[in-house]
């Protein structure tokens, strides 16, 4: 099960890369729940997608220059759902070139048509900013 969900991260990546807002879209649900630290609330993917160039420009001006995905563990919960662990790293900009962060995320992937994975529920580790702060707060 571990490639499809693979395969599904890898094209997230590229998606996330190229600032592709239709193509990241494309792998949410209509509506999905998303999880933080602040707790859980549904998501419009209308309304998600309208806010991500946002949220992709306060990233950029915290530091993060990109994220690579390092690794996906999935496991099958029924026929229907998968269960993928996923780690991703950030880069962060100069003057911290060598400066990585690992950030956790937990994602529910259902499979549609042709067995076309959608995440329906996606749940983050950590709050990125205070991770990056503290990053760069430790530096040398």
């Amino acid at each position: 099960m571990n490639q499809p969900a693979r395969d599904f991260f890898v094209e997230y990546e590229r998606a996330n890369s190229g600032s592709n807002v239709a193509a990241i879209g494309a792998l949410y649900a209509d509506t999905f729940m998303f999880g933080g630290p602040d707790g859980v609330q549904a998501v419009k993917k209308e309304d998600f997608l309208r806010v991500l160039p946002k949220m992709k420009a306060r990233s950029s001006s915290m530091g993060v220059s990109g994220t690579e995905l390092q690794t996906v563990d999935a496991s099958t919960l029924d026929s229907k759902y998968l269960l993928a662990r996923v780690v991703w790293r950030m880069k962060l900009r100069d003057p911290f070139e060598n400066k990585r962060v690992d950030v956790a995320a937990t994602y529910i992937l259902a499979r549609g048509p042709a067995d076309a994975l959608s995440i329906i529920f996606q749940i983050d580790h950590q709050d990125l900013a205070k991770v990056i702060e503290s990053e760069l707060n430790n530096q040398e």
